[in-house]
């Protein structure tokens, strides 16, 4: 950054550490490393601009800045060749927030059903606006969009690159077929689940094969255990092999049966909510973004697999994001650098507004502390400890999560495990914003593959 604070062209590390050890620059902050220059102004340099390129996913989104550089390609001619200088995956938590609302509707539903604390249900008249997504969701953008005006503070972005694809909700997983004509036709009108999974089954148990016996509707894969309620993970199952299966793998269960087995379809109940997620969430992030006052460019899937491959880069979500928007391998033009070390920035909130911890049941059996910040520091707050004696005497410094304490001896994570530190050893290196930051190493043929 230069001296008014404005961004100035991302450097290399080395290059950094010599202006800060000459006395040029200062850490602005630790977790992504950003200084700020001294003794330069914006208005006298250079500013060429880099690119900002996402790949958006529901458990994790990729966020990579990228420059283009004139070379002589092989034929003579000039091409731009792309370089990777900042990569970032972003980890979500819609999932344990959509768990979280599930449970407290699950405690709200008991007290109902079981008059302990009667509150009837809120009827389903109340207007919506346009657009409005579940918390769930919009953690999502929100995250997303965070992320992306932080890196365009720190860094001169001119574009947004966004990959923007269309999902395939019928379809039983990725690349997949709709399973027979119920997924592209619908479901004839006037009958229920309980009757076409008669008709499919003939009236017969799917495990045993018994007619003329009470038949419920069973999981194949067990809700437990990520199943869905979508029709290819329903058959028909009489009391006794429904009571014995229960939460196990259908597998296990018909070990000794494997002609059942082979009846039943191979990806029961592939759930589909990944997906359903990205088509919900892509419109807004990109009206989102648009506010940033940058040009975003949407670009297809497709076109990202080609660059992909055409690279030898494996799917992850920061080498996708890496080959998104337009690349002509053709005539010259490739990736020249490959970001190896990769910033994980795992979402993890600024705390609960909860001021009580249920039990089983939902009722109130702790009280929490109203008071966030104990001796000057807050859970996720950067810090560095010193202790002075003892087994762990030495200094530390670390980007994970610091758990505060009101008595002020403050648990901390440290490479050799957690500790606890009193608040006095403890120096202030950088607030934390909502995120748990790391680092990873990204080498070609890495096992950190796509989360979804």
């Amino acid at each position: 950054m230069s001296r008014e604070g404005l961004p100035l062209m991302p450097c290399h590390p080395a290059r950094a550490r010599e202006q800060l050890r000459r006395g040029r620059a200062v850490v602005v902050r630790h977790v992504p490393f950003v200084i700020r220059l001294t003794d330069r102004r914006h208005a006298g340099s250079v500013v060429e601009g880099v690119q900002l390129r996402i790949d958006p996913g529901s458990k994790g989104t990729g966020l990579v800045l990228t420059d283009g550089k004139s070379e002589r390609g092989d034929h003579g001619g000039t091409v731009t060749v792309r370089r990777g200088l900042v990569a970032v995956e972003l980890r979500h938590r819609g999932d344990r927030i959509r768990a979280a609302m599930r449970q407290r509707a699950a405690y709200r539903r008991r007290r109902r059903r079981a008059n302990l604390r009667y509150r009837a249900p809120r009827p389903d008249n109340r207007a919506r606006r346009a657009g409005l997504l579940p918390p769930s969701l919009r953690h999502r953008v929100e995250t997303t969009f965070s992320l992306a005006h932080r890196l365009c503070a720190w860094a001169p972005v001119t574009e947004i690159h966004m990959e923007r694809a269309v999902f395939d909700t019928r379809s039983p997983g990725a690349g997949g077929e709709p399973i027979g004509p119920e997924p592209e036709h619908g479901a004839p009108t006037g009958t229920t689940v309980r009757t076409r999974l008669r008709a499919a089954w003939d009236g017969a148990c799917a495990y045993c094969g018994r007619t003329g016996v009470p038949l419920n509707v069973e999981h194949v894969r067990p809700r437990s255990r990520g199943g869905s309620h979508r029709r290819s993970n329903l058959v028909l199952a009489c009391v006794p092999c429904n009571k014995a299966k229960g939460a196990s793998p259908v597998r296990r269960f018909l070990a000794h049966r494997p002609d059942r087995l082979a009846l039943l379809p191979p990806r029961p109940g592939t759930p589909t909510e990944h997906a359903a997620v990205m088509n919900a969430t892509q419109r807004q992030l990109v009206a989102a973004l648009s506010s940033l006052g940058r040009p975003v460019k949407t670009w297809t899937g497709r076109l990202t697999r080609r660059n992909r491959v055409a690279m030898g880069l494996d799917k992850t979500h920061t080498w996708d994001a890496l080959c998104v928007g337009p690349l002509d391998p053709a005539s010259g033009e490739r990736i020249v650098r490959i970001p190896r070390q990769v910033l994980t920035a795992s979402s993890t909130g600024r705390g609960s507004y909860a001021r009580t911890t249920p039990d089983r049941y939902g009722f109130p059996r702790l009280l929490r502390t109203r008071t966030k910040q104990h001796f000057g520091y807050v859970t996720g707050d950067l810090v560095r400890a010193v202790l002075p004696a003892g087994a762990r005497a030495g200094t530390w410094t670390w980007t994970g999560r610091v758990s505060v304490r009101a008595r002020g001896q403050h648990r901390v994570s440290t490479p050799t495990g957690p500790v606890d530190v009193s608040h006095l050893h403890l120096l202030l290196l950088q607030r934390g914003g909502g995120y748990a930051w790391g680092l990873r190493c990204e080498a070609v043929g890495s096992i950190s593959r796509k989360m979804g």
